[in-house]
């Protein structure tokens, strides 16, 4: 009993990124300026779909979702990160490392899924069109979102259980984030059993997510080389593909980091990678979908130049 209090009251440094102390300051407003702006672009877009009627369509609500898991996903690593660019390392508790791996693998997790259920609702709108609104009802819509969500959840809490009952004797992690790997390092005891499990949910998961593309993005191009007139192929092409950015920019990072071998990387190229994925990808997603989106645009133009955002009507049949 004693030895469990001992390890929950054990202390973690995070190393942070100690090639950029003589250029601190510089790289702390660069991250504080990039978080504000990740954050105020993902709460426009969701405020957005919540208040125009324009924007009351699935492919918006998944948007939305997709809004609130950067949101999670970069809130969870920045406000730590900050200090440790300014002092070089930041000290904080196992709990609250465990509660942060918890929170961003969470929020990896449900937007891997997310990009899925909206690969399928591409697919549904390009090779199905005359049933997609039967199809993708409201009801259908909030399912998908609610199990995306809660199987990111319980999967992640699974694993978080069972790496909360190690006995970790490490401090240090040569990281800005309480990755898995790094805090498994911390462990002084058998943690084969740990490693199985995160084994099996990235197989499971990574195998889903990307057979899912695959085979959607498979059937999504093939009805668009279907189209014969070359304005049809575009004006298809050009539904999904801000979707198809944001999968290769937001899987591309994570493959990198967790897939491809470990050799040849060093562990600033993981932090890197690690920075793509936590600030440049949430950054990125609402920025790619306002550029390639006029119905986005047109909404944030009249919500927000022509004078007082619209008064939220009910919702309808998405």
């Amino acid at each position: 009993m004693g030895k469990n209090n001992q390890t929950r009251e054990n202390l973690i440094t995070l190393m942070g990124f100690q090639m950029f102390l003589d250029f601190r300051i510089f790289f702390f407003i660069l991250i504080f300026f990039l978080y504000v702006l990740t954050i105020s672009v993902n709460v426009v877009i969701s405020a957005l779909v919540y208040s125009s009627s324009n924007l009351h369509h699935p492919m918006f609500f998944f948007l939305s979702h997709l809004s609130v898991c950067d949101i999670t996903l970069t809130t969870s690593i920045v406000p730590l990160m900050l200090p440790g660019v300014l002092t070089g390392s930041v000290t904080i508790s196992l709990p609250v490392c465990i509660i942060q791996l918890q929170l961003f693998c969470t929020s990896l997790t449900s937007e891997c899924l997310l990009l899925v259920v909206m690969s399928f609702d591409r697919y549904l709108a390009i090779c199905n069109p005359l049933r997609y609104t039967s199809i993708m009802s409201r009801r259908l819509c909030f399912h998908l979102v609610f199990l995306c969500w809660v199987l990111g959840f319980t999967a992640m809490f699974s694993l978080i259980i069972c790496l909360s009952r190690l006995e970790f004797c490490g401090t240090d992690i040569d990281h800005f984030i309480c990755d898995f790997l790094p805090v498994l390092h911390l462990s002084c005891s058998d943690n084969t059993a740990v490693k199985l499990h995160q084994l099996l949910i990235s197989i499971i998961t990574g195998l889903f997510t990307s057979v899912s593309l695959i085979i959607t993005y498979m059937y999504i191009f093939r009805a668009i080389f279907k189209i014969p007139y070359i304005s049809g192929r575009q004006k298809a092409f050009s539904t999904c593909s801000s979707h198809m950015a944001v999968v290769f920019t937001f899987l591309g990072s994570l493959f990198g980091i967790y897939i491809l071998p470990s050799t040849g990387k060093t562990l600033t190229a993981n932090k890197f990678l690690s920075l793509l994925y936590s600030i440049g990808t949430p950054l990125f997603n609402p920025i790619i979908y306002c550029l390639r989106n006029m119905e986005i645009r047109e909404a944030f133009k009249k919500t927000y130049t022509n004078g007082a955002p619209e008064k939220r009507p009910k919702l309808r049949e998405v």
